[in-house]
Protein backbone atom coordinates (compact mmCIF):
# COMPACT_ATOMS: atom_id res chain seq x y z
CA UNK A 1 0.00 0.00 0.00
CA UNK A 2 0.97 3.80 -0.64
CA UNK A 3 1.31 6.24 2.18
CA UNK A 4 1.36 10.17 2.27
CA UNK A 5 2.90 11.29 5.50
CA UNK A 6 2.87 14.51 6.74
CA UNK A 7 4.09 15.70 9.78
CA UNK A 8 4.75 18.84 12.06
CA UNK A 9 6.36 19.88 15.52
CA UNK A 10 6.45 23.03 17.79
CA UNK A 11 8.00 23.76 21.04
CA UNK A 12 4.58 22.08 22.53
CA UNK A 13 3.04 19.81 20.38
CA UNK A 14 3.44 16.98 17.36
CA UNK A 15 1.12 16.42 14.66
CA UNK A 16 1.63 13.73 12.12
CA UNK A 17 -1.16 13.03 8.75
CA UNK A 18 -0.78 9.88 7.07
CA UNK A 19 -3.11 9.33 3.94
CA UNK A 20 -4.11 6.22 2.05
CA UNK A 21 -6.02 5.19 -0.74
CA UNK A 22 -9.05 4.49 1.69
CA UNK A 23 -8.98 6.84 4.61
CA UNK A 24 -7.13 10.04 6.22
CA UNK A 25 -5.45 9.40 9.60
CA UNK A 26 -4.84 12.82 11.30
CA UNK A 27 -2.82 12.75 14.86
CA UNK A 28 -1.85 15.13 17.43
CA UNK A 29 -0.08 14.99 20.58
CA UNK A 30 1.36 17.08 23.48
CA UNK A 31 4.86 16.70 24.19
CA UNK A 32 6.06 14.99 26.92
CA UNK A 33 7.79 16.93 30.21
CA UNK A 34 11.11 15.63 28.76
CA UNK A 35 10.46 17.48 25.16
CA UNK A 36 7.96 20.42 26.26
CA UNK A 37 9.68 23.69 25.66
CA UNK A 38 13.17 22.00 25.94
CA UNK A 39 13.53 21.14 21.97
CA UNK A 40 14.34 22.73 19.02
CA UNK A 41 11.21 23.03 16.38
CA UNK A 42 13.69 20.98 14.21
CA UNK A 43 14.11 18.43 17.22
CA UNK A 44 10.21 18.54 17.66
CA UNK A 45 9.67 17.31 14.01
CA UNK A 46 12.21 14.68 14.49
CA UNK A 47 9.98 13.99 17.10
CA UNK A 48 7.06 13.76 14.98
CA UNK A 49 8.22 11.98 12.41
CA UNK A 50 9.37 8.67 14.95
CA UNK A 51 5.79 8.96 16.62
CA UNK A 52 4.26 8.88 13.33
CA UNK A 53 5.64 5.50 12.37
CA UNK A 54 5.93 4.70 14.91
CA UNK A 55 2.16 4.45 15.66
CA UNK A 56 1.39 4.06 11.94
CA UNK A 57 3.46 0.84 12.33
CA UNK A 58 1.38 -0.05 15.97
CA UNK A 59 -2.09 0.92 14.51
CA UNK A 60 -1.65 -1.58 11.19
CA UNK A 61 -1.68 1.50 9.14
CA UNK A 62 1.30 0.68 7.86
CA UNK A 63 2.76 -3.04 6.96
CA UNK A 64 6.49 -4.21 6.07
CA UNK A 65 7.14 -3.29 2.25
CA UNK A 66 4.44 -0.70 2.04
CA UNK A 67 5.17 2.46 0.42
CA UNK A 68 5.91 5.89 2.35
CA UNK A 69 6.19 9.73 0.36
CA UNK A 70 7.12 11.27 3.06
CA UNK A 71 6.62 15.21 2.77
CA UNK A 72 9.42 17.50 4.64
CA UNK A 73 8.84 21.53 5.05
CA UNK A 74 12.68 22.01 6.28
CA UNK A 75 14.97 21.28 3.78
CA UNK A 76 17.81 20.51 6.84
CA UNK A 77 15.64 17.26 7.35
CA UNK A 78 15.73 16.39 3.46
CA UNK A 79 19.30 16.56 3.73
CA UNK A 80 19.71 14.41 6.65
CA UNK A 81 17.51 11.98 5.98
CA UNK A 82 17.42 11.83 1.82
CA UNK A 83 21.16 13.25 1.11
CA UNK A 84 22.58 11.17 4.51
CA UNK A 85 24.30 14.50 5.10
CA UNK A 86 25.50 13.71 9.16
CA UNK A 87 23.61 16.17 11.38
CA UNK A 88 25.48 17.96 14.18
CA UNK A 89 23.21 17.45 17.16
CA UNK A 90 23.07 14.71 18.85
CA UNK A 91 19.45 14.32 19.26
CA UNK A 92 18.52 14.35 15.76
CA UNK A 93 21.13 12.08 15.49
CA UNK A 94 19.20 9.49 17.69
CA UNK A 95 15.99 10.24 16.39
CA UNK A 96 17.29 9.53 12.40
CA UNK A 97 18.59 5.90 14.16
CA UNK A 98 15.46 5.23 15.02
CA UNK A 99 13.15 5.72 11.91
CA UNK A 100 15.92 4.07 9.85
CA UNK A 101 15.61 1.35 12.09
CA UNK A 102 11.83 1.33 11.25
CA UNK A 103 12.13 2.03 7.94
CA UNK A 104 15.18 -1.09 7.40
CA UNK A 105 13.26 -3.51 9.99
CA UNK A 106 10.10 -3.11 8.14
CA UNK A 107 11.70 -2.82 4.54
CA UNK A 108 9.30 0.23 4.16
CA UNK A 109 9.75 2.15 0.73
CA UNK A 110 10.71 5.75 1.43
CA UNK A 111 10.65 8.90 -0.58
CA UNK A 112 11.21 12.09 0.71
CA UNK A 113 10.14 15.08 -0.30
CA UNK A 114 10.34 18.72 0.36
CA UNK A 115 7.19 20.64 0.15
CA UNK A 116 6.41 24.31 1.16
CA UNK A 117 5.12 25.02 4.69
CA UNK A 118 1.92 26.07 3.65
CA UNK A 119 1.60 22.70 1.95
CA UNK A 120 2.14 20.83 5.33
CA UNK A 121 -0.90 19.96 6.14
CA UNK A 122 -0.36 18.38 9.51
CA UNK A 123 0.72 22.13 10.80
CA UNK A 124 -3.21 23.45 10.93
CA UNK A 125 -3.22 20.28 13.53
CA UNK A 126 -0.50 21.58 15.94
CA UNK A 127 -2.79 24.40 17.47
Amino acid sequence: MEHILYLDGNFNNISWIIQTNEAVMTQSRKHTENHKNKITKIQSKYVALHAALFWGIGTFIIKNEDIIKIKLDEKIMYEHLKLKIIADDDFIKNKIKFIQMFIKQRKLKVEFEIINLENNLATKELE
